[in-house]
């Protein structure tokens, strides 16, 4: 488990968040509000963390996460996306 700092950043430089802060965060990139992530949307996250290759990490990730096969990341996938988060995103998730 990450150790989190005072300031929300783990010993590795990854920001810390729990399961609901990490869904409220990628709840702002929904920016046509339907309730779903997008590929366009996750590129976005992808780009505010400072990520590279945006086009395909977000292939990636809703490809690992979509488990209906919808092109979409909904709220029962949002969990899925936890290891893409890690690796990709620079973001750990505690599973509290």
């Amino acid at each position: 488990m990450a150790i989190k700092t005072n300031k929300g950043i783990s010993m590795d430089g990854k920001r810390v968040m729990t399961m609901e802060e990490f869904k409220l965060w990628l709840k702002k990139f929904d920016t046509d509000k339907d309730g779903r992530i997008s590929k366009e949307e996750l590129r976005s996250a992808i780009y505010e963390t400072g990520g590279r290759f945006g086009r395909w990490k977000s292939w990636r990730g809703i490809r690992s996460a979509d488990t209906d096969g919808s092109g979409f990341i909904d709220e029962s996938e949002i969990s899925n996306l936890v290891d893409f988060a890690d690796k990709y995103l620079g973001v750990r998730v505690l599973h509290m």
